[in-house]
């Protein structure tokens, strides 16, 4: 295949089959002279396929996909929404129907779609409503209305007489009683934004406060911790004094928590979906804190061996993010000029591993099991496609 768009396995015989013939020989002379790699396309294509090979080999009989045990429905949705976006699977293919079947056995009474006793009500029913969503199907229309309301629901405000003073004011966190963070706030607002709630809902004004509060910069952010930084990038949470999985530094001789990658491009993210514009003081910030640390190669600014720690759940959070901001190049702080589409696919293609899988060799935030990361990469890789 070439990367001019045709597919010679599956074109059909016509004249035109000469003009084909000839752009292919002629793409990858072009490419090259543009600086890019001839066939990253079609082998991104071909790592999607093997991907998904690897997940259809491991679904259970029950139409899930392991987590540590037993099926687990959070994963089985991170990896259903994988086949249900494929054009050559979709919703109504056997494999995504089997993990829509199993996903729903998780419904509960609450609206909620999750595991009782697991801890992760917030997270779990985020990604169910996803790929539910994904499907366009009517029929799981009051399933899908349910899920936004439980998710509304547990993000913290007035109703848990917490006003916008309060630093859990906005956001959500793995369950209603547990403190909120930047991660399951950003996935309740993914998932509320995929399944059609209107912009003006005022769940995205109030995570708003959650999230200007996550980031580190004195101009926007009341907090305490955030007094004197000018560095734009997020944290974990501003919960309870703050606090960032990459510790933190010494900046002018004051101790400041460490923003990293995965969590600005989450916040950089949320920032756009909240609705704010491109000249918001908040959202220059966040990406001039990209364009100073851009990189494919680790999840930016986390310290020296934990540099690969959270690294896909990095990936499918920079997809997303960038996507939303609609480029397809960023300049760096240095002023070179990223493909970010093409070097993030090209990343994963090096990645993958000779069963079709990815796994993260460094098992932090469950990044060892190959059906999350598996999935996050072909979601990265879906996203980045478009």
């Amino acid at each position: 295949m070439c990367v001019c768009g045709y597919n010679l396995r599956s074109m059909r015989v016509r004249k035109s089959t000469s003009v084909a013939l000839l752009a292919c020989v002629l793409a990858p002379l072009m490419a090259a002279r543009a600086g890019d790699v001839p066939d990253w396309r079609d082998r991104t294509s071909e790592a999607v396929d093997r991907g998904l090979g690897f997940l259809a080999s491991t679904q259970q009989p029950d139409g899930g996909w392991k987590g540590r045990a037993s099926s687990d429905p959070a994963i089985t949705a991170l990896c259903a929404k994988c086949f249900i976006q494929h054009p050559e699977y979709g919703p109504d293919h056997p494999i995504s129907k089997r993990a829509i079947g199993f996903i729903l056995r998780f419904v509960q009474p609450d609206g909620g779609i999750y595991v009782p006793d697991q801890g992760l009500r917030n997270y779990g029913t985020s990604v169910a409503l996803m790929t539910l969503s994904a499907t366009r199907d009517a029929v799981h229309a009051k399933t899908i209305a349910r899920a936004q309301a439980f998710l509304k629901k547990g993000q913290w405000d007035e109703q848990e007489s917490i006003d916008p003073k309060n630093q859990w004011y906005g956001g959500a966190g793995y369950g209603k009683h547990k403190r909120p963070d930047l991660s399951n706030t950003q996935m309740m607002l993914e998932a509320l934004k995929q399944s059609g709630l209107p912009e003006d809902d005022p769940v995205y004004r109030k995570a708003l406060v959650f999230i200007t509060r996550s980031q580190m910069s004195g101009e926007s952010n009341d907090l305490a911790f955030a007094r004197g930084s000018a560095d734009g990038g997020f944290i974990y949470t501003p919960a309870n004094g703050g606090e960032s999985k990459a510790g933190s530094i010494t900046v002018n001789g004051q101790r400041q928590l460490r923003s990293y990658g995965s969590m600005t491009y989450a916040g950089f993210k949320s920032l756009l979906y909240a609705g704010l514009s491109r000249d918001d003081p908040r959202v220059k910030a966040a990406y001039e804190w990209i364009r100073r640390h851009y990189t494919i190669d680790a999840n930016p600014n986390m310290p020296g061996a934990q540099s690969r720690e959270g690294l896909y759940y990095y990936y499918h959070v920079f997809a997303r993010a960038l996507d939303a901001w609609n480029e397809d190049v960023i300049t760096d702080a240095a002023g070179r000029e990223h493909q970010w589409r093409r070097e993030l696919c090209t990343a994963l293609l090096n990645r993958q591993r000779r069963d079709g899988s990815w796994v993260n060799e460094e098992d932090r935030w469950y990044e060892g099991n190959p059906h999350v990361v598996t999935a996050y990469a072909v979601l990265a890789i879906q996203t980045a496609g478009r």
